[in-house]
């Protein structure tokens, strides 16, 4: 049997005019092993290890790809790792935080974000960056009233450095105010946790896009027994209409195929 692919699953991302795989590749485990939330250890894979699961990646149909200056050495090895292939990928990286010997700290300066967006470029090894999120650190409602970022963005945007821009937040409030002005929210959605449903709906309602993470609880969704939580999981997102995408972060060839397959599978059921 051949293997299932989302080639002719992309999708739009709210209005950007990008269209997206219905799951992106988390890239966080490419550059970073200290304080992350995962329910068992890893090693961060070497350069040809990267290189053949972007490869797979490419091949199952994924197209999105997440990262952030937060993870680590993420974004200067996707620099050289996707050399030459800027055009088939949708690339999305952060704002906001900063994490430096083993110690997370944020800035929502205007400066900063300037800062770290002509840094992630250059790590990137590219003159735009399709969509960038602010990487909250939980205030959602004071960055974005009171902090520079989200208006430098704009700006960012406007100078055509970012084709879109958002928020990945922790608040129904934080989410739902970052689409009024915003392309995207990136939010916590799946079998344990709902509460931001509303962001999701007026996304939907608003032409605006929204990227899920931890949609698999990071690897902790639980249910009752002979239930394939992985099923489970895409079942409940993609019932959604706002949902453009997921975003999973795994390095193990056989859960990011297997991943590929259910998610393959739920969207031509429907």
């Amino acid at each position: 049997m051949s293997q299932a692919t989302l080639h002719d699953l992309h999708r739009p991302l709210g209005s950007t005019g990008l269209l997206v795989s219905p799951l992106g590749l988390g890239t966080v485990k490419l550059g970073r092993d200290q304080g992350v939330k995962y329910p068992n250890g890893f090693r961060i894979p070497d350069d040809d290890e990267a290189r053949r699961l972007l490869r797979l990646t490419r091949e199952l149909g994924i197209n999105l790809i997440d990262t952030a200056p937060a993870y680590g050495r993420s974004e200067e090895r996707l620099g050289p790792l996707l050399r030459g292939q800027r055009q088939e990928w949708v690339i999305v990286s952060k704002v906001g935080e900063e994490f430096v010997d083993g110690l997370s700290h944020h800035d929502f300066s205007a400066a900063h974000t300037r800062f770290s967006i002509e840094r992630s470029l250059k790590r990137l090894e590219t003159d735009f960056i399709d969509l960038v999120l602010v990487h909250s650190d939980g205030n959602d409602l004071v960055i974005l009233n009171e902090c520079e970022v989200y208006q430098t963005l704009a700006e960012l945007k406007r100078e055509g450095k970012i084709r879109g821009f958002g928020f990945s937040g922790k608040t129904v409030d934080g989410g739902l105010k970052a689409l009024e002005q915003g392309d995207c929210a990136m939010i916590t959605y799946n079998l344990n946790d709902q509460a931001e449903r509303p962001v999701i709906d007026y996304a939907a309602a608003h032409g605006k896009a929204i990227l899920v993470k931890k949609a698999l609880a990071s690897g902790h969704a639980c249910l009752s027994p002979g239930v394939d939580p992985v099923r489970a999981s895409f079942e409940l997102l993609f019932a959604q209409p706002g949902v453009a995408s997921a975003i999973v972060g795994t390095i193990n060839p056989l859960h990011l195929a297997h991943n590929v397959a259910t998610v393959a599978q739920v969207l031509r059921s429907r």
